[in-house]
């Protein structure tokens, strides 16, 4: 099934689990168009919840018996497993499309899929952006999809509707071939963020256009909370050969400086 295939737009009953301010964010955006949300979180958001119209629920199971026809889990990666455990599917009212938004997707598909009920749809998606970086809309922005599990056609296609209709780019991609790539892109981004962050890099006052980038990357980076990035490498099975790849390539890279050093005498090699 193609994302862009033409669906005429529903109202949906979306339940979020987990409201931080990602879920914050789409949430806006799904209001707007004229879904209804429900939320449940181990936060009290009820005071937010109240002043965005939105029915908030402290108990699980009063959660689920709202009759969602969308539950959408948006914990953080480290959390997902105690979360997914600790919810009472028995008291599910109908089969139900539960849809992941993490930042990693092999993990929340084989816990989902070992723990939700059989008669429940899967649809795993990762947006490729955040508060940040789709403030100004979404259009032209990446949403990433695995219809892992999907027998209700048409209320999947109205989940991904959502995004479509914002003008997002629609990528269908396997959970396996998003990790992969995730790891050369997300994972290292914020590594070297990280990486600069420890090093106290700050901008100068002679910097190059491509220093300021790098500064960039390491303010963008710390601004994600340090369990994000343990979620990263912690259930991204590619992340951890791109940490190895880093540190040989920084180790070939010292390496190549030594050896020219040495060609050419320059005693600066001794500092090494």
């Amino acid at each position: 099934m193609s994302s862009s295939s033409s669906c005429q737009p529903k109202t949906l009953r979306i339940g979020i689990i987990g409201f931080g301010p990602f879920a914050q964010f789409l949430a806006k955006t799904m209001m707007k168009q004229g879904h209804l949300i429900h939320v449940t979180s181990r936060s009290d958001y009820s005071e937010l919840c109240t002043d965005l119209g939105i029915l908030f629920f402290r108990d699980m199971g009063a959660f689920l018996e709202s009759d969602n026809e969308v539950i959408m889990i948006s914990t953080s990666i480290l959390s997902l497993s105690q979360v997914v455990e600790s919810i009472p599917f028995n008291c599910l009212k109908r089969p139900t499309l539960f849809v992941d938004v993490l930042s990693v997707k092999e993990h929340p598909k084989d816990v989902l899929l070992r723990m939700m009920p059989r008669e429940c749809d899967l649809l795993c998606t990762h947006p490729m952006f955040g508060p940040e970086s789709g403030k100004d809309g979404w259009a032209d922005l990446t949403f990433m999809y695995d219809m892992v599990r999907i027998r209700d056609q048409p209320l999947c296609s109205s989940f991904l509707h959502i995004f479509s209709s914002e003008g997002c780019k629609m990528l269908e991609m396997t959970c396996e071939e998003h990790d992969r790539l995730a790891a050369q892109s997300q994972f290292l981004t914020h590594t070297i963020g990280r990486i600069l962050s420890e090093m106290e890099v700050e901008p100068t006052p002679i910097d190059t256009k491509g220093f300021q980038k790098l500064v960039q990357v390491k303010e963008s980076s710390v601004k994600d909370s340090f369990d994000l990035f343990s979620g990263l490498f912690i259930h991204n099975r590619f992340a951890r050969q791109q940490m190895k790849n880093l540190e040989v390539a920084l180790e070939k890279t010292k390496e190549k400086l030594q050896e020219r050093s040495k060609e050419l005498q320059d005693p600066i090699i001794s500092k090494f």
